[in-house]
């Protein structure tokens, strides 16, 4: 319910594709949809908008297919990251916020597709927490984490070391609660109650409110979760993942769409870190500021700075653009506890 028109977030994926056509039922005029896109890197594609034209052109839709340059995309880091409540390392965090600045101009209520992979059980970890041997805390570990804890001993300064590795220690113990006999139960309640309400939903809502944009997710209903966490996940996990979802969907939107590979709204200049990108995170790293932080070991941001492509976690995201978004946000949160305007970061990489 909503006293403006309401688009969508269309991302070309099964899941907001999905939401388009349920939206198209129901929709009594015009419907807004918007995709952003941004320049290929590595081989990788930058925009997925062939999927979300096909979705556009079955349901007629009012469509903006919304390109950002290389040059957009860097002036724009500093902005994104001083945006954030706290640091998110997603790549798709700035593609948010520059999809926001333009829908933001001409409608004011989005619904996004954020949810579908931890209600339904899409992520690609899942299968393997099911079907493998061994000890399930330890399969999750291994298909989900970016950092073992000797890594990440490596990366921080001592004086940042806890005691024993407590990010296994919170998972186990999320996994030990009663309530969830299967393995891959245990992993996608810790997935819908923590991960996705403190990464996908926070940092969704932190971009799009950055533009005085509301955006709502239709697959956390509350009772659309409910039901959902009821079904077997031998279920959920048919045809790739999303069983159930996909088999829905098959009566309402192309095949092509439902069974394509999967997408993570992909922002390659952030994952590769070449050219100006590499240069903006070296200017963060090595910053002065930086310097007397002594938050990270320089021995490894060095080895992370000398060749970013050989070090992606398990996941594909750039472990370098993880510890430049860290540092670049402490250095924004005490430019404003200053009194001084945000954006202050050093910006020589914009001159490369």
């Amino acid at each position: 319910m909503s006293d403006v028109p309401v688009g969508a977030l269309l991302s070309g994926g099964v899941d907001s594709s999905l939401i388009v056509a349920l939206m198209a039922e129901e929709a009594s005029g015009p419907l807004r949809t918007y995709t952003i896109g941004f320049d290929d890197v590595a081989g990788e594609e930058g925009n997925e908008f062939r999927y979300s034209n096909q979705i556009v052109e079955r349901f007629g839709t009012e469509h903006r297919n919304i390109y950002v340059t290389q040059r957009e995309l860097l002036d724009h880091l500093v902005p994104c990251i001083a945006a954030m409540s706290e640091p998110m390392v997603s790549h798709d965090c700035v593609a948010f916020y520059l999809l926001s600045r333009e829908v933001s101009k001409e409608t004011k209520v989005v619904l996004s597709g954020q949810g579908a992979d931890e209600v339904f059980a899409g992520y690609h970890w899942y299968p393997k927490i099911h079907a493998g041997t061994g000890d399930p805390v330890e399969r999750y570990r291994r298909a989900f984490f970016d950092r073992d804890d000797a890594e990440v001993r490596e990366a921080l300064d001592p004086a940042y070391h806890a005691d024993g590795d407590v990010s296994l220690a919170y998972v186990r113990d999320h996994f030990a609660r009663p309530g969830a006999d299967e393995a891959v139960n245990r992993a996608l309640r810790l997935d819908t109650t923590v991960m996705l309400v403190d990464d996908p939903v926070k940092r969704v809502d932190n971009m799009t409110m950055a533009w005085g944009l509301e955006a709502r997710v239709p697959f956390l209903d509350h009772d659309l979760v409910e039901m959902a966490a009821q079904i077997p996940p031998t279920l959920k996990l048919t045809r790739g993942g999303k069983g159930i979802l996909k088999r829905a969907a098959e009566r309402l939107i192309p095949r092509e769409v439902i069974y394509r590979k999967k997408g993570y709204f992909p922002v390659p200049a952030l994952k590769y870190l070449r050219g100006p990108f590499l240069a903006f995170a070296h200017d963060v790293l090595t910053s002065s500021r930086a310097r007397s932080r002594a938050l990270f070991r320089r021995a490894y941001v060095d080895r992370l700075l000398a060749d970013p492509e050989q070090h992606l976690t398990v996941l594909g995201g750039s472990k370098l653009w993880q510890l430049t978004v860290l540092e670049c946000w402490l250095q924004q949160m005490e430019a404003i506890r200053n009194g001084q305007p945000s954006g202050s970061v050093p910006r020589a990489a914009q001159t490369v």
